[in-house]
């Protein structure tokens, strides 16, 4: 006992200055449940560990890319291929095994509320505008404060939302845009950087939190202008908005057995590269009235490079009655990693 005290003493002991032991305290006993082992879950997850946090869960069932690693440094390249829940395990165990670690797989809506219960905080990592919205109702629901970030080239967002004490998710963004109304950072691209900075702020504003030291960025939103350096805050107020239960997007992982595969990127992509008896049917024809020549009840997997136009298609298929078409989540660029990553 006197040697894991003295342990815990010299880890903290330059935090504790700042906060006492008291807080110290509060950290160890505290849970803290984290959307997204990627770009801004990565240095989260490593400064809350390392700070003491006593139980940290992950949600995130993706494996990790090498196309990523530029941002996302709680992985290591020899653990491309392997899901991103065990990496970051394996580095928060070796940065600070005191801390607890639970891999909870992706969080969906049919679970959301009993994966995080007993969650004090919830940090939205997540790289997705469906995981927003589910975050934001379960942190509403749970009555947490909900840690938000988010990330469009140079430049990045940061809030908290806490239910009853301030602003929500939907008080900022009333309504999920449209499927593929939004780029992704495959897209955009991403400067690791900038995922790092806001990442870490994100860190910064769950331990103001769970100590209760400092002033959380309630009913604020950073805005971060990574080109200048120069973050500016809106003021937010709450509207009044209450979430809801967003439904499960049509769409998967991994292509099911028997499903037909159709490609919907464009003639110079598939030339490039494509998955293996996959029909091609650009997302133009689609958009132009067009559909692939399926019955409305075939199950069917679309993918374009990144998963963004696909959940378009998606949503115009359905729209017609192809009731069981779903997007390839990632698209082909994570299906070619999946399949084709070197050794």
């Amino acid at each position: 006992m006197a040697t894991s005290i003295g342990w815990a003493l010299t880890r903290y002991a330059r935090q504790e200055a700042l906060f006492g032991p008291a807080a110290q305290a509060r950290l160890s006993r505290a849970t803290v449940s984290v959307i997204g082992a990627g770009g801004l879950g990565s240095p989260a997850l490593l400064y809350l560990a390392g700070a003491g946090v006593g139980t940290v869960r992950i949600f995130d069932d993706d494996v990790v890319s090498r196309s990523n690693l530029h941002r996302q440094i709680i992985h290591a390249d020899a653990a491309v291929g392997t899901p991103k829940a065990a990496s970051a395990q394996h580095a928060i165990a070796a940065l600070n095994p005191s801390v607890a670690v639970e891999k909870r797989g992706r969080l969906t809506p049919d679970t959301a509320l009993a994966q995080l219960a007993g969650t004090d905080v919830l940090v939205d990592g997540s790289d997705n505008l469906h995981s927003r919205y589910l975050c934001s109702w379960a942190a509403h629901r749970l009555h947490i404060p909900h840690v938000w970030a988010s990330i469009l080239g140079f430049d990045a967002q940061l809030s908290v939302f806490y239910s009853g004490h301030g602003p929500v998710y939907e008080d900022v963004f009333p309504d999920m845009p449209a499927p593929g109304a939004v780029p992704s950072c495959s897209q955009a691209g991403v400067l690791g950087p900038v995922v790092g900075t806001v990442g870490s702020a994100m860190a910064l504003e769950t331990l103001k939190l769970l100590t209760g030291v400092g002033t959380p960025l309630i009913g604020q939103l950073g805005y971060l202008d990574g080109l200048t350096g120069k973050w500016e805050y809106v003021p937010l107020r709450a509207g009044g908005a209450v979430p809801t239960q967003p439904a499960a997007p049509p769409e998967v992982r991994t292509i099911p057995a028997g499903a037909r595969v159709i490609d919907v990127r464009t003639a110079t992509e598939r030339a490039e590269g494509f998955i293996p008896g996959s029909q091609h049917f650009p997302l133009a024809d689609i958009q132009a009235g067009q559909s692939p020549a399926l019955a409305p009840h075939e199950p069917a997997v679309i993918y374009c490079a990144t998963g963004v136009r696909s959940a378009k298609a998606v949503d115009l298929l359905r729209a017609r009655g192809f009731t069981d078409v779903v997007s390839l989540r990632g698209g082909f660029s994570a299906w070619e990693e999946d399949n084709h990553s070197p050794s």
